[in-house]
C-alpha cells in the first residue's frame, strides 16, 4: 500500500476526502453518513486518502475508521484530538495509515514525542498548523506533510487569505496540505497554485447530495476562465454558469478593455490581465504578456504573487496557427489554452490538450466587452464535458 504522505505528493492537486458526521461549528453534517460506503465512493471519485474523523464530539469512532479500512486500499488518515501514545496504538490497530497531530494542543515536546511513537507504529504524521508560529514551530519538526488549516479551532473563525499565504511559505520539499474552506474548485486550484499538494475536504463533500460527485467536481481540470467581461451582468452570468476564473483586461490597446477588476464571488479567481507591465490591483492573479509592435505577444504567464504558476499558450494576434494545440500539448507543467476557443471547439481542444484552464473572450461576445449569456453558458457546459 502506498504510504500516505506519498499518495499526496504526485502531480497536480491531490485530495484528501473526510468523513465526519458532524462538527462543532457546524452541527450535523451527515448523520446517518456510513463510513464504508463513502470510504468506497470517494475512492472511485478520485480521493488520494480519506480522513476519518474518530472523536465523538465529531460523532466518530474507531469502529467508522475500522469500517473505512475493510472498504478501501486508500491511505487513512486518523482525525481527532490526539495527545497520548496509546491513542496513536489504538489508530494503528483500527487500521490507520496516518495521524493528524494538532500544533495548538502540543508542546514541541509532546509533538516530537507523538511524531516518534508513529514512525515506530508505521504511521505517517500530519502536523497541523494555522498561523505563522505554529507553521514555524511545523518546520523545526520536521513534520512532513504539514497540514495549514483555514480555520482557527479555538474561535472556528475561517481566514483563506492567510491559510494561502502561509501555503506559499511553507518549504517546497515538504508535503503540504490546506485544510478545511474548499467549497469550489476555484478555491482548490487557489491552494494549488499557492504550493499545495494537496487539499482536505469535509464539510463540503458531506453536505452534498451526492460526496463523491461532490469531490470529482473539485479536483476535475481543466479550470474554465471567462476573460474580456467589462460589466457586472456578465461577470454574474459567468459565476452562474459555473466558470471558475474571470477575466478583466487592463491593458489600453483592447476594445475590451474592463473600467476596474470587478467584484465576484470568493468561489471564483479574479484574474487581471495586462500586456507590458503589471499594474497593482485586489485580483487573485495576474495574467501577463510582453508587448510586441504595440500589441500582446503571443504567449503569456500566470502570476501568483509575482510568480509564474502556469504558461498561458495562445494564438499569434490576430493570425491563426495550424499547430497551435499540438504545441500546446507538447508543454510541461499547467497550461492555460487560450487563443479562438467557443462553445464549438473547446471540448476538442481539451481532448488534444489536456491543459489545467481553458479561456475564452471574443467568441462569447454580441460586440466587444459585451457578452453573450447563451454563448457563455454553452462554452462553459462544453468545456465540461
Amino acid at each position: 500500500m502506498v504510504r500516505f504522505r506519498d499518495a499526496l505528493s504526485g502531480p497536480g492537486l491531490s485530495a484528501i476526502a473526510e468523513i465526519k458526521r458532524r462538527s462543532p461549528s457546524a452541527g450535523d453534517l451527515r448523520p446517518g453518513a456510513d463510513p464504508a460506503a463513502l470510504a468506497s465512493e470517494l475512492a472511485r471519485a478520485g480521493a488520494a486518502a480519506v480522513s476519518v474523523l474518530v472523536d465523538e464530539r465529531f460523532g466518530g469512532s474507531l469502529d467508522d475508521l475500522r469500517a473505512a479500512r475493510v472498504a478501501t486500499g486508500l491511505p487513512l488518515l486518523g482525525k481527532g484530538f490526539f495527545r497520548s501514545e496509546d491513542a496513536l496504538a489504538a489508530l494503528a490497530e483500527a487500521g490507520a495509515d496516518a495521524v493528524l497531530l494538532l500544533l495548538r494542543d502540543l508542546d514541541d515536546i509532546e509533538a516530537s514525542r507523538l511524531q516518534a511513537r508513529a514512525r515506530e507504529l508505521g504511521l505517517d504524521a500530519l502536523v497541523e498548523a494555522h498561523d505563522a508560529v505554529e507553521l514555524e514551530r511545523a518546520i523545526c519538526l520536521g513534520a512532513d506533510p504539514i497540514g495549514i488549516n483555514a480555520r482557527d479551532l479555538s474561535t472556528f473563525r475561517i481566514d483563506r487569505n492567510v491559510q494561502l499565504e502561509l501555503v506559499a511559505a511553507a518549504p517546497r520539499d515538504r508535503v503540504v496540505v490546506a485544510e478545511s474552506a474548499v467549497w469550489s474548485r476555484a478555491q482548490g486550484a487557489a491552494a494549488e497554485l499557492a504550493g499545495a499538494d494537496a487539499i482536505l475536504v469535509g464539510s463540503a463533500l458531506m453536505r452534498a447530495p451526492d460526496p463523491a460527485a461532490k469531490l470529482a467536481e473539485l479536483i476535475s481540470r481543466p479550470l474554465v476562465k471567462v476573460c474580456g467581461l467589462t460589466r457586472a451582468e456578465d461577470v454574474a452570468v459567468a459565476v452562474e454558469s459555473g466558470a471558475d476564473l474571470v477575466g478583466f483586461i487592463l491593458a489600453r490597446e483592447t476594445p475590451r478593455q474592463a473600467p476596474a477588476v470587478l467584484a465576484a464571488p470568493d468561489t471564483v479567481l479574479r484574474v487581471a490581465v495586462f500586456v507590458g507591465e503589471a499594474e497593482e490591483t485586489d485580483a487573485d492573479l495576474v495574467q501577463l504578456y510582453a508587448r510586441e509592435d504595440g500589441h500582446r505577444a503571443r504567449d503569456g504567464v500566470l502570476l501568483r504573487g509575482g510568480r509564474e504558476v502556469a504558461r498561458v499558450f495562445d494564438l499569434p494576434w490576430e493570425r491563426d496557427d495550424p499547430q497551435h494545440l499540438e504545441r500546446a500539448a507538447s508543454a510541461d507543467g499547467r497550461v492555460m489554452l487560450a487563443g479562438g476557443l467557443g462553445p464549438g471547439n473547446v471540448a476538442a481542444a481539451i481532448r488534444a490538450v489536456r491543459p489545467w484552464a481553458v479561456d475564452a473572450s471574443s467568441s462569447l461576445e454580441v460586440a466587444p466587452g459585451m457578452k453573450d449569456a447563451e454563448r457563455v453558458r454553452a462554452y462553459v457546459a462544453a468545456a465540461r464535458c
